[in-house]
């Protein structure tokens, strides 16, 4: 089950022969859920807002959430906030990390996309590490790497405190 993006369109033949060209493959265009488009605002907080004469975006449907991605500027935003990552449910597919292989990390969603969407694009990197630390094996691509190491701890540590033994006492 897939967040409802029935508010979007459909990419317009231009969108597609644009991503084909830039070696995307078909099934990534419209397998698990089909690319949509939409034309809005990203406002300050990342958030996606409702504008009819906004620039071209496209939307990817998640588990409860869609993310949209503006591939003129690289630029991604959410709807709900929902979601960390676009095909974030390879985190969890029992697939992903089998014989041997990795949740891939992708710099941004043509690289994801022009990959099959094999793996994911990290949205909300202050969620990472809480969603990615139960992941036994992760390859990220070489430029994202210095994002991924400053991302990839808790936000906080708890305080320590060391509880002495007192001698004699009972």
């Amino acid at each position: 089950m897939h967040f409802d993006t029935s508010f979007c369109g459909w990419l317009l033949p231009r969108h597609v022969n644009w991503l084909l060209a830039c070696g995307v493959p078909w099934d990534a265009i419209i397998k698990r859920e089909p690319i949509r488009l939409s034309h809005r605002f990203c406002s300050s907080d990342g958030f996606f807002e409702p504008e009819d004469g906004g620039p071209a975006w496209f939307v990817f449907a998640e588990r409860e959430d869609a993310i949209f991605w503006r591939p003129e500027t690289d630029e991604l935003a959410r709807w709900t906030g929902r979601s960390f990552a676009l095909g974030e449910q390879a985190v969890d597919a029992a697939g992903t990390c089998s014989f041997g292989h990795s949740l891939n990390i992708y710099t941004n969603p043509l690289r994801w996309l022009k990959a099959g969407r094999d793996g994911i694009v990290v949205a909300d990197w202050r969620r990472a590490f809480d969603r990615l630390r139960q992941v036994p094996r992760i390859a990220v691509e070489e430029e994202l790497l210095p994002v991924y190491m400053e991302n990839m701890k808790p936000d906080r540590m708890p305080s320590l405190f060391v509880l002495r033994q007192v001698e004699g006492a009972s």
